[in-house]
């Protein structure tokens, strides 16, 4: 007895075979689809179609952006809720997208689950990647309208949004500060590479949106030094400052940093290079009375505890590391919010920025944004996402299936969101969602 897949498969190929007839019996009179003047849509035309054109049914771009737009809602999460989602797509996007059209009812499809399944696993991860940010380099430039997410006029403002809003009055940024990339990977948890090796996402993230500006797929956590250079080649960051934490703390980084990206850098020190972090220990040694005027002291409280930043810097040249102008200690002492200090943690590093343009408080503020970006990238997908939870977990799917979480994060950032939970919710009126792309 057949199992219930294997009957599935069959009735879609059947299906598919007297669609094929049906179009062949109806002649060349086919309907162009209608112009979309949307970014994203014109970026998602350009990832190449992995599928072989004997048997092609569905045009890429439109699995790409019913993904895309499912993904905005919340509780959309797998292949299984997208496809549902999608199967309630109005008829006139589907047009304007381009979608395929029955020949006997007259009524545009939208691709079966199998469907989104298989071009999920087969999609290029890098041309995705490029593609989804793209996008949101486009709306930073100016080259695209910002998205448009509904809020309800008598809607109180979510609480990250009060809590954004008030930390920029009680802690402002330091005047002068340049625009910082945080580098920083991630596991997807229970994802396969082809030869069963684990799956890692580098990105980099800007530290005050959280936009990511891309993504590149490493075969293990050592090997993310290995794709700095391609996940940044593209990228334009000159004259930006970009933190990268110890592992990528090698003379090859801070050379293509400060070279041919025409960037600076914040790395941090620890055993990899001992005697980098020996020179540093040296450098800062001292009483608090010597470094009076070279330390910044930086209180903070959220999310039940508080935490007291002292950092410390020392000037220092390319005998250090290549590229280096000071070296830093920063210590961070946190505890509850009754003010008892529980923990401590002491770190040092390294920057090519001289003092001139960066002091203490400009390196305080770089430091507490790369750890940020834990937060709002990495947790964010794993918790409202459920990303760890996730069932893809073979082929390009993984990855591809974050290329579309970065694009929602991304979306609701540059709109103004700051609960991306709270956004998603938001988005259950489907006209809301395709007009967030313009379409």
């Amino acid at each position: 007895m057949l199992s219930s897949s294997l009957i599935e498969g069959v009735v879609d190929h059947l299906a598919d075979l007297a669609l094929w007839e049906a179009e062949l019996a109806a002649g060349p009179d086919v309907v162009d689809p209608l112009v979309v003047a949307s970014s994203l849509v014109d970026r998602l035309r350009q990832v190449p179609d992995p599928r072989r054109l004997r048997g092609l049914r569905h045009p890429l771009v439109v699995i790409l952006v019913l993904t895309a737009c499912a993904t905005l809602v919340a509780g959309i999460d797998g292949v299984t809720a997208i496809r549902q989602w999608a199967a309630r797509t109005p008829q006139e996007v589907l047009q304007r997208l381009g979608a395929r059209r029955n020949p006997l009812t007259g009524r545009w499809l939208v691709p079966s689950e199998r469907t989104f399944r298989r071009v999920l696993e087969a999609v290029d991860g890098d041309a995705l990647d490029a593609a989804t940010c793209g996008y949101a380099a486009d709306v930073v430039r100016g080259g695209a309208p910002l998205p448009q997410i509904p809020t309800a006029e008598d809607e109180p403002v979510e609480r990250e949004q009060r809590r954004a809003a008030t930390r920029a009055l009680t802690h402002p940024r330091p005047a002068g500060l340049l625009p910082a990339v945080a580098v920083d990977g991630k596991l997807l948890h229970g994802a396969r590479a082809a030869d069963g090796a684990k799956v890692f996402l580098v990105a980099a993230v800007t530290h005050e949106r959280a936009a990511v500006l891309g993504q590149r797929q490493v075969p293990d956590k050592r090997g993310e030094n290995a794709v700095i250079g391609d996940l940044l080649g593209p990228l334009d960051v000159a004259g930006m400052l970009l933190t990268l934490d110890a592992l990528h703390t090698t003379k090859k980084t801070a050379r293509l940093i400060t070279g041919p990206l025409s960037a600076h850098y914040m790395l941090f020190l620890k055993g990899n290079q001992p005697l980098a972090l020996q020179a540093a220990h040296a450098l800062l040694s001292g009483t608090d009375v010597e470094f009076a005027d070279r330390t910044h002291v930086a209180d903070d409280q959220g999310h039940g505890r508080t935490e007291h930043r002292t950092l410390r810097v020392a000037d220092c040249d390319d005998r250090l590391f290549p590229g280096a102008r000071q070296v830093f200690r920063l210590r961070r002492d946190t505890g509850g919010l009754d003010g008892v200090r529980t923990r401590k943690e002491i770190v040092h590093g390294i920057v090519s920025v001289p003092a001139a343009q960066a002091g203490p408080e400009h390196l305080n503020a770089y430091a507490r944004g790369h750890w940020f970006v834990e937060n709002r990238l990495h947790w964010t997908r794993d918790v409202t996402f459920h990303e760890d939870d996730s069932q893809l977990r073979t082929g390009n799917a993984p990855r591809n299936m974050a290329a579309m979480r970065n694009l929602v994060l991304n979306t609701f950032r540059l709109a103004g969101r700051a609960n991306m939970a709270y956004a998603r919710r938001d988005m259950q009126d489907r006209a809301n969602t395709f007009a967030a792309y313009g379409i």
